[in-house]
C-alpha cells in the first residue's frame, strides 16, 4: 500500500514539475521533442519497465495539454471529438461547446472543461483539414480521416438548417469527376449489402478509392482506371481520375441531396441518396474508433 502511494505520489511530483518547465518553454520546444518522447516510452514497454513509462506518459500527457490549450477554442473541441468513441457522447459534446462550454463528463468518467466554440467553426475547420489530407497522393491514416469526415458532417447536420444550412455551403461549384462517377454507379444499382460493400471498399482506399502511388506504371485493366469520366464513360480529360475521397465524396452526396430537395435536380431519388449517405456514415464510424 505504502509502495502505491509513493508511486502515486511520483506521478503527482513529476506531473506538477512537467506542468511548471512545459507552462515556460512549450514555444521553445522543437518538433523532435514528442518524437523523442514516444521513443522513450517505446523504450519502456520494451524492457517492461511500466513505471518509467507511466512518468514519461505524464509527461507527454502534459506537453499535449499545454500545446491545446494555446489553440483556438474549435480546434481544441476537434481533438476532443477524435477521442470520443460513442457517437452521442460526441453530439453530446458538441451540444455543451454549443452552448457556451462547461465542465463535461467523458465516458471513462473523467470531468473535461470544455471550451464554448461555434458549429460552424468546427466544421470549417474539419473540412479544412479533410482537404489537405485528401489532396494528397496517398492518405496515411484513414482513420484519423474518417474521424474528421464524422466531426464534420456531425457539426453541420447540428447547425439551424441541417443540410440546407447556407454557411455548409464552402464553395464547391463544381462537382468532383472521380465522385460523381462512384456516386452514379452507387444509384444505378439496388440498394443492399453488395452495394454497402462497394461503399465500404473504396471507404477504405479500395478499388476507385485506391492511392494513386506513382504515376504511368498503374495497370492499364485496373477497375479505377476503366471508371474514368462521369457514369463509366471515359474521362473527360484523358487523364486517370483522382481517387474517390471518403470527404469529398460525402460532401458530392449532400451537394446533390440539395440540389434535389430544392428541385433542382431530377431522376434520383433522395430515398436512394439518403441511404448511401447513412451507409457511409455507418463504415466511417466503424473505420474511425
Amino acid at each position: 500500500m505504502d509502495m502505491d502511494m509513493d508511486e502515486a505520489s511520483e506521478r503527482v511530483a513529476v506531473e506538477i514539475a512537467a506542468q511548471g518547465v512545459i507552462g515556460k518553454r512549450v514555444d521553445e520546444m522543437e518538433s523532435g521533442f514528442m518524437m523523442a518522447i514516444d521513443y522513450m516510452i517505446q523504450m519502456a514497454e520494451k524492457d517492461n519497465d511500466d513505471q518509467r513509462k507511466s512518468l514519461l506518459e505524464v509527461v507527454k500527457q502534459t506537453v499535449l495539454d499545454h500545446l491545446a490549450k494555446k489553440c483556438p477554442p474549435h480546434v481544441q473541441v476537434i481533438g476532443l471529438l477524435c477521442r470520443t468513441p460513442d457517437k452521442e457522447s460526441r453530439h453530446e459534446l458538441l451540444r455543451r461547446v454549443a452552448a457556451g462550454g462547461g465542465v463535461f463528463k467523458s465516458e471513462k468518467g473523467l470531468k473535461v472543461h470544455l471550451p464554448g466554440a461555434n458549429l460552424n467553426d468546427i466544421a470549417n475547420q474539419a473540412d479544412d483539414l479533410l482537404e489537405t489530407m485528401e489532396s494528397r497522393p496517398s492518405i496515411p491514416d484513414r482513420k484519423l480521416l474518417a474521424r474528421l469526415v464524422l466531426i464534420r458532417e456531425e457539426a453541420r447536420n447540428m447547425m439551424g438548417g441541417g443540410l440546407l444550412d447556407e454557411r455548409n455551403d464552402r464553395g464547391l461549384n463544381t462537382l468532383p469527376e472521380a465522385e460523381v462517377n462512384f456516386l452514379s454507379k452507387l444509384v444505378s444499382l439496388r440498394p443492399g449489402s453488395s452495394v454497402q460493400k462497394m461503399i465500404s471498399d473504396v471507404m477504405h482506399g479500395k478499388n476507385e478509392g485506391a492511392d494513386n502511388v506513382g504515376s504511368g506504371d498503374e495497370d492499364p485493366n485496373s477497375e479505377q482506371n476503366t471508371l474514368g469520366g462521369f457514369a463509366g464513360r471515359g474521362s473527360v480529360t484523358g487523364r486517370r481520375p483522382r481517387p474517390v475521397r471518403p470527404g469529398m465524396f460525402l460532401e458530392t452526396v449532400s451537394k446533390v441531396l440539395g440540389g434535389i430537395y430544392s428541385g433542382n435536380v431530377s431522376g434520383i431519388t433522395a430515398q436512394h441518396l439518403e441511404w448511401v449517405h447513412q451507409k457511409t456514415l455507418q463504415i466511417l464510424q466503424e473505420m474511425a474508433f
